[in-house]
């Protein structure tokens, strides 16, 4: 379908313009089905070094002690890092996507452990070597101390009496205030309409039910992925399948306190990603890497990692209570919903012991 030049002296007819009903050709079909489309871990470059995470086996569990001393001295690895290696956040600080501000304080402690693991597969260290199989082998050759704690894996596990507290920072926020002391409840807040016991009282019907959803996950069919070269001189660069790159830039160069303009990020093609492509997992610890290194990093999730390590859409827990006439008229609506946010609070950056 042509779309004709534009005149202002020309008024084009709304025909012209129509794509409801025909089938117009996509202008990255030709790539796709033919290989040459570049996805997050198509990227290349001269002296590339491969990265991995070591992700935690624990749930919850403190950190005692890191000893990547083994890791170092392996032939081929040429950087290792832990949280010890980026800056620190203050607490309180926050990034706002556009969709409501994230707290940039847990999404540090989620791209590197600090004190504490949260979940399974929580990254713990990095490290780039010459070749995937030496970066396998310098994980198994870090050594990490746990005292394990107990875990909290739903919401009514984490509201309960005497639950283990996961965040020891996190405060409550009570309808709009904010409760001292710890709390593994992030939020509550409420909406009311009416007189809701006047309006059950009018009902003829009363029903009342229990529902439970589970943690889902995207499942996109492209893992997480992303290939970075550190330069001092200019502009580090970023290339990965990003569904924001400049939330990516922002974010990553808000962890590592440094400028918009130090940092450009590339989106390559994207092999799906449902809204869950937009938070920084991989990239602040490649780039890091990349500057210890002196060399372009790649680093790729596995499948697992991709299910272990990134957001999913919350688990819940509703209680309903509707009130109806005979006639089928609502006369009051009850809903009590918990959502489960994952190890950090706001939008679920990973699954794990469940803050609320």
């Amino acid at each position: 379908m042509s779309v004709p030049t534009y005149d202002p002296n020309v008024i084009i007819s709304e025909k012209e313009y129509t794509v409801v009903g025909t089938r117009p050709v996509r202008h990255d079909g030709a790539d796709k089905v033919t290989g040459r489309a570049i996805y997050g871990a198509d990227i290349n470059h001269a002296g590339l070094l491969h990265g991995r995470i070591l992700r935690s086996v624990h749930a919850h569990a403190r950190i005692i002690s890191i000893d990547t001393s083994r890791a170092e001295k392996l032939p081929g690895v040429k950087a290792v890092v832990t949280a010890s290696d980026l800056p620190k956040t203050p607490e309180g600080a926050t990034i706002d996507y556009g969709e409501g501000e994230m707290d940039l304080y847990f999404m540090r402690q989620n791209v590197m452990a600090t004190d504490k693991v949260l979940y399974t597969g929580h990254a713990i260290a990095g490290v780039a070597a010459v070749n995937a199989h030496i970066a396998e082998e310098a994980l198994a050759a870090i050594e990490v101390k746990f005292e394990v704690l107990p875990a909290v894996t739903t919401a009514p596990e984490g509201m309960a009496d005497g639950a283990p507290i996961i965040l020891e920072t996190l405060q409550k926020n009570e309808l709009g205030e904010t409760i001292s002391g710890p709390s593994n409840v992030a939020e509550h807040f409420q909406h009311r309409f009416g007189d809701i016991e006047e309006g059950f009282k009018q009902a003829d019907t009363v029903i009342e039910r229990q529902f439970s959803t589970a943690m889902v996950h995207q499942g996109y069919i492209e893992p997480h992925a992303t290939t970075v070269r550190f330069d001092e001189n200019g502009p580090s660069m970023i290339w990965c399948p990003t569904q924001g790159h400049f939330d990516v830039r922002a974010s990553t160069a808000r962890l590592l306190n440094m400028e918009l303009g130090q940092i450009k990020v590339v989106a390559s093609e994207i092999g799906g990603g449902f809204g869950g492509k937009t938070t920084v997992y991989l990239e602040p610890v490649a780039l890091v890497l990349s500057r210890k290194a002196g060399r372009p990093v790649k680093m790729v999730m596995s499948r697992d990692e991709v299910f272990r390590a990134s957001g999913p859409a919350s688990a819940s827990q509703s209680r309903i209570k509707i009130g109806a006439k005979s006639d089928g008229t609502l006369t009051a609506v009850e809903a009590s919903l918990f959502y489960e946010a994952g190890a950090f609070k706001g939008s679920p950056m990973a699954p794990g012991c469940m803050t609320v």
